[in-house]
């Protein structure tokens, strides 16, 4: 048998040995390897990158139960990665997999409800979606949940419980919730404890968000989050010049 542990150790190490080992125990019928091959194609990582190969090893582990394989099978339908997107197709995918518990494919369906792709947009069928995977402890999902809680839309207002939900999303590790905690503690006047989320989210961000943020810092009221500003929107160009020389 695999063991997934020493596996990802190799991957680090000798990204083209674990990937034949994960080859050899895909086509020896592991669905885990089968899962995994399919992150290592769509990624191309020690493997050609292949993300039609990849759609059709992450179908076969989805067909045998695995559940992050299916979660995978959706994001390649809805990104258009080794097939024309849908997001109605994906849609499906992530709802089954909602369905049987993981909280990443409560998260992606309950993105769609929110937006309206490839279902119809429902917001409170979205909340409620947010809400079971922040229960299991999805991070992005408390954040989320957080913004409604805090916006009141679709729900009652509850203020105190949408920190609660910012700041277990930030000690989860979500970039988004970081921001989102820090901005509250710096309402609150804690902004020496504002700086140390934003200095996380900083580095955790991806150049999207750090446009954005870096925007929304240039008209905060405190200078000392003002004066972030620019280092968000240079690690947003630092990131992008990566991302293109790679």
């Amino acid at each position: 048998m695999l063991d997934g542990e020493r596996l990802l150790a190799m991957l680090d190490e000798s990204p083209a040995r674990a990937a034949q080992a994960i080859l050899i125990a895909a086509r020896e019928g592991e669905v885990e390897a089968q899962a995994l091959l399919g992150q290592i194609l769509l990624d191309g990582q020690g493997i050609a990158q292949d993300q039609p190969l990849a759609l059709r090893w992450f179908g076969i582990a989805a067909r045998q139960g695995h559940l992050m394989a299916r979660n995978m099978l959706g994001r390649c339908h809805e990104h258009g990665w080794g097939c024309v997107a849908d997001a109605s197709i994906a849609a499906r995918h992530y709802r089954a997999a909602a369905q049987d518990g993981l909280d990443w494919s409560m998260y992606n369906f309950a993105n769609l409800l929110a937006t309206g792709r490839g279902v119809g947009e429902d917001q409170t069928l979205a909340l409620n979606w947010y809400r079971r995977a922040a229960d299991l402890g999805h991070a992005k999902s408390m954040n989320l949940l957080g913004r409604y809680l805090e916006e009141g839309r679709f729900c009652r207002a509850d203020p105190d419980a949408a920190f609660e939900w910012y700041r277990r999303s930030a000690e989860g590790g979500d970039f988004r919730g970081q921001f989102s905690y820090a901005a509250v503690l710096a309402q609150d006047g804690k902004v020496d404890e504002a700086l140390v989320w934003l200095d996380r989210a900083l580095e955790a961000g991806n150049v999207n968000f750090l446009r954005v943020s870096g925007q929304a810092l240039l008209h905060a009221p405190h200078p000392d989050l003002r004066a972030l500003a620019p280092r968000f929107q240079q690690r947003a160009v630092q990131l992008q010049n990566q991302a293109q020389v790679a």
